[in-house]
């Protein structure tokens, strides 16, 4: 069965051009014109993934409106922003509020696809996690790949599918610091190097919301990242 992608996209020109290259690669498309279109949709239905511009005609912030519902009905439903807007401030707003990643519209369409491709690929992976790391202690940190879930002292950390596989990467090996790219490759991500800091910063704020002054997660400047937490 063909995946489905929700499109939100207020110029048709523009969303007609993505629409008719996902559909030729064998992806099912919603297409949503507006915040209010959208919304409509995924009461009915949600998809199996969802792109989203930001400025919806005149909801400057429909596309971040939009983000927050989805994340509210599903942590695990992957999100990618596809903006004109191209500023950091508008970048890590995106991110902060749950996308998986965050693409300006001057990507290429074979890009796009790869970062979609790559979202569906970490899906179907947590389906069929290796049995022997199917579930990692960390001292109160517990991450269950049958279930994608990441618990801290008992609470659910509610990670998305970025942050998840990001801090799976790191706790594999603690206290070995995982240098940008490395992270990238051992989380099998695929998203810019600059937004990095920025899904590392929200992990942080979900572990303080439980742990105030929670440190684990330790930057190594200029390197990168460790867990310098416990190791069982």
């Amino acid at each position: 069965m063909a995946k489905v992608i929700a499109l939100v996209e207020d110029e048709q020109s523009i969303r007609d051009n993505y629409a008719q290259w996902l559909r030729r690669h064998g992806y099912e498309v919603q297409e949503y014109a507006s915040k209010k279109e959208a919304s409509e949709g995924f009461a009915r239905q949600l998809p199996d993934l969802a792109v989203l511009d930001i400025g919806l005609g005149d909801e400057a912030e429909g596309g971040f409106d939009l983000c927050r519902e989805l994340r509210g009905k599903s942590v695990t439903l992957p999100i990618i922003f596809l903006s004109a807007l191209d500023s950091d401030f508008d970048m890590i707003s995106g991110l902060r509020l749950g996308a998986d990643d965050y693409l300006t519209k001057d990507v290429s369409l074979p890009f796009l696809q790869a970062r979609i491709n790559a979202l569906f690929r970490r899906l179907e992976a947590l389906s069929q996690p290796e049995n022997k790391e199917a579930k990692i202690r960390r001292g109160d940190l517990v991450l269950d790949s049958d279930r994608f879930t990441a618990h801290w002292q008992g609470i659910d950390l509610a990670l998305t599918l970025t942050e998840f596989w990001m801090l799976h990467a790191l706790i594999l090996r603690p206290g070995h610091v995982k240098q940008r790219e490395q992270l990238l490759r051992d989380a099998n991500v695929i998203v810019e190097e600059n937004t990095i800091t920025s899904h590392v910063k929200r992990m942080r704020r979900k572990f303080e919301a439980i742990t105030a002054g929670f440190d684990y997660i330790e930057t190594v400047y200029g390197v990168g990242y460790r867990w310098s937490g416990p190791v069982n």
